[in-house]
C-alpha cells in the first residue's frame, strides 16, 4: 500500500508554517499525517466517475458490484467485454456507461497513456485527462494528488477545502475561494499540504465544533 507521509519536522512542512502563521497552528494541532495514495491510475480514475454526484456509500457498493462483475479484473479490456445492461444492471447510469466507454476506448486507441502520465507537468496531465467524457478539472486535480502524489496541486473549486480555509481564516461563505486564491502566495508550492490540512479540519470536525481555531487547546 503506498502511502504519502507528512511530518511537522519536513522542511516542506516548515516552510508552508514560517509563511502562514494560521496554517502553522492548524499543523501543530494536526500533527503528521499519513495519505494513502491510489496508484492504480485507471482504476482511480473510474473510481471517480462512478462516483460523481452520489455519496461515497452508494459509490463503493457500486464499485464493489463491477469488481464482481468483471471478475476482479478492472481494466480497459475487460470493460470493452461487457455490455450496456450489465453495466448498468449494477447500477451505473445510462451517462456514466458512455463515459466508461469513451475512457477505455481512449486507452484501447493509445490516445492516452497512462502510464506515461508522470512524465507530464499539471496542465498537460489536466488538458489530456479532461478530453475523457465524464472527467473534469476536479476530477484531475484529485488524481494528480491521490495518484501521482503531486504536491503542487490546490484544487481552488473543491469544497472541503473551501470549508476548512472559510473556518480557519474565519471568512464569509461568499469569500472561502477567494481566500484560497490569496493564500496560494503564502503556499506555493506546498498547495497540496496545505490542502490536506484544511481537509484534515473538516474531517476532524473542527469546522463544527468550534468557532476558531483558537479556542481549541
Amino acid at each position: 500500500m503506498e502511502k504519502l507521509i507528512i511530518k511537522k519536522n519536513d522542511n516542506t512542512v516548515k516552510e508552508l508554517c514560517k509563511s502562514d502563521p494560521a496554517m502553522k497552528k492548524l499543523i501543530s494541532i494536526v500533527g503528521d499525517m499519513e495519505v494513502i495514495l491510489r496508484p492504480n491510475y485507471f482504476v482511480s480514475l473510474v473510481r471517480s466517475i462512478i462516483g460523481q454526484l452520489i455519496s461515497v456509500q452508494a459509490a463503493d457498493a457500486i464499485y464493489s458490484r463491477l469488481e464482481t462483475l468483471l471478475h476482479h479484473d478492472v481494466s480497459p479490456k475487460s470493460i470493452e467485454i461487457v455490455t450496456d445492461d450489465q453495466l448498468r444492471s449494477i447500477g451505473l447510469s445510462r451517462r456514466k456507461v458512455s463515459y466508461l466507454r469513451d475512457f477505455s476506448q481512449k486507452i484501447l486507441r493509445s490516445e492516452i497513456n497512462l502510464q506515461n502520465l508522470n512524465e507530464l507537468d499539471n496542465k498537460q496531465i489536466i488538458k489530456q485527462l479532461t478530453s475523457i467524457k465524464g472527467i473534469g478539472k476536479w476530477t484531475v486535480e484529485m488524481f494528480l494528488i491521490f495518484s501521482l502524489g503531486r504536491l503542487n496541486v490546490l484544487a481552488l473549486d473543491d469544497i472541503g477545502i473551501q470549508r476548512g480555509a472559510k473556518w480557519l481564516y474565519q471568512v464569509d461563505k461568499t469569500d472561502r475561494r477567494k481566500v484560497l486564491e490569496e493564500k496560494a502566495k503564502l503556499w506555493d508550492p506546498h498547495f497540496t499540504i496545505a490542502s490536506f490540512y484544511l481537509w484534515e479540519a473538516v474531517h476532524l470536525n473542527f469546522v463544527s465544533l468550534y468557532e476558531s481555531i483558537e479556542e481549541i487547546k
